[in-house]
C-alpha cells in the first residue's frame, strides 16, 4: 500500500484535535505519497488548514448528523474521494458513522475501553490501545497499517498573516524581551482555577523573573476574569487582544512559558513547543497532560467517574493546587529554559 487514500476522523474538541495531529504526521512519514484528508467540525478546522501532512480538510457544521440532506451530500463528497482506510480517532458513534459514510473498506477505531457507544461495531478493525497518554493511544490506531512507535510531531501551521499579527501584538504590548501567558478559561467550570491565584503567579513571574504576563481570554465572562487577574498582578500582567485560534497559536509560539488548565489553548501552546504548566482536576494529568518532558502537569487530587460527573466535579479538585505549586513549576521550567532571558535566576533565590 504505497499510495493509500486515508481519512482521519476526529471531529472535536480543540484540545483533542491538537492531540490527534501526530496521527497525520506519522501517516505522512510512513506513506509520503498517500492522499490524506481529515474531517472535523468547523470550529476546530482552522488548526488543520494548511497543515503540511494533509491534502484536504473537510469541515462540518455542528449538528451535521441532524440533517438527512446534509448527510447525503457528505456521503457523496466522501465517496468521490475514494478512501481506502478511515482512522476513527474519536471512539464515538457519530465519528464511526462518518467513517462508514466514507465508503472506506477498512475502518480502524478503538476497541475496549476507548471505543464507546456503537463505534466498535461500526468499525471493521479495532485496536485495544493501552498507551498511558492519549497521544500514544491515538498513535496505536496506526498499528494495523504497519506504523509502530512513530515520533510524536504536531507541525501546527503558522500562516504568514497570523505570524505578522502576533509580532505586531507583541511589539504593541512591549513584550519583545519575553513574556508568559496565562489562559483563564476552561471548557468546564470544574477545570477553572481561581483568578486571585493566577494573579499571584503573574506577580511572582514579574517580581522574580522580570517576566510580564499576557492574559488570554475568550468571551465577556473570561474577559472579566482576566481583568481581575490583571488588577491583582501588582502591575505585572495585561490583557491579551482578542485572538483567533491561529493567532493564539502564533502568540503562544513566542511566549516563554504558558500556564493554564486542561483546555484547548494549553494543548495548542504545547504543540507549538512552548513549555507549559498544566493545572489538572477532574481529568487525569498522566493521560491528558501536555505531552513531553519540557512540560509540568500539576494534579493534587485524583478523581474517577464518567464524563458527566467530571463536568460537575467540585472546585476543591482544582483548588487543591496551591499558588506555591504553580510558581515552583514555573521556576523549574524557566531555570531549565535555554532561551537565556535575564535574570535567569529568581532575585529572591
Amino acid at each position: 500500500m504505497q499510495r493509500p487514500r486515508i481519512l482521519i476522523v476526529r471531529l472535536s474538541a480543540i484540545g483533542d484535535v491538537v492531540q490527534s495531529m501526530p496521527i497525520a504526521c506519522a501517516l505522512r512519514e510512513r506513506f509520503p505519497a498517500a492522499f490524506l484528508a481529515w474531517v472535523v467540525e468547523e470550529h476546530a478546522a482552522p488548526l488543520l488548514r494548511g497543515h503540511e501532512a494533509l491534502d484536504q480538510v473537510i469541515a462540518l457544521p455542528r449538528g451535521w448528523l441532524k440533517s438527512a440532506r446534509g448527510v447525503w451530500r457528505l456521503r457523496r463528497t466522501l465517496h468521490d474521494l475514494r478512501f481506502d482506510v478511515a482512522i476513527e480517532a474519536q471512539g464515538l458513534t457519530k465519528a464511526a458513522i462518518l467513517a462508514w459514510l466514507s465508503g472506506a473498506r477498512r475502518r480502524i477505531g478503538f476497541g475496549v475501553p476507548w471505543g464507546r457507544e456503537f463505534s466498535r461495531w461500526l468499525n471493521t478493525e479495532t485496536v485495544d490501545a493501552p498507551g498511558p497518554h492519549v497521544i500514544e493511544r491515538n498513535l496505536q490506531l496506526l498499528r494495523p497499517l504497519g506504523v509502530v512507535s512513530p515520533k510524536v510531531r504536531f507541525l501546527l501551521p503558522e500562516p504568514q498573516n497570523e505570524s505578522q499579527l502576533a509580532e505586531q501584538a507583541v511589539c504593541r504590548a512591549g513584550l519583545e524581551r519575553g513574556f508568559a501567558m496565562i489562559n483563564v478559561g476552561a471548557g468546564w467550570p470544574s477545570k477553572l482555577w481561581p483568578a486571585p491565584r493566577y494573579a499571584a503567579v503573574a506577580a511572582h513571574l514579574g517580581a522574580a523573573w522580570h517576566l510580564p504576563t499576557l492574559v488570554l481570554w475568550a468571551g465577556e465572562t473570561e474577559m472579566e476574569i482576566g481583568r481581575q487577574i490583571v488588577a491583582g498582578s501588582q502591575g505585572h500582567a495585561q490583557l491579551a487582544p482578542t485572538t483567533t485560534l491561529m493567532e493564539l497559536a502564533a502568540l503562544s509560539r513566542r511566549a516563554r512559558i504558558f500556564i493554564g488548565s486542561d483546555t484547548g489553548p494549553l494543548h495548542i501552546a504545547a504543540a507549538v513547543g512552548t513549555p507549559c504548566v498544566g493545572l489538572y482536576g477532574p481529568w487525569p494529568a498522566k493521560v491528558h497532560g501536555p505531552y513531553g518532558p519540557q512540560h509540568i502537569a500539576l494534579q493534587k487530587v485524583i478523581f474517577d467517574g464518567p464524563t458527566h460527573r467530571r463536568r460537575t466535579a467540585p472546585p476543591q479538585l482544582m483548588e487543591a493546587i496551591a499558588v506555591e505549586d504553580v510558581c515552583g513549576a514555573c521556576d523549574t521550567i524557566l531555570c531549565a529554559d535555554d532561551r537565556k532571558l535575564a535574570p535567569m535566576v529568581p532575585q529572591n533565590a
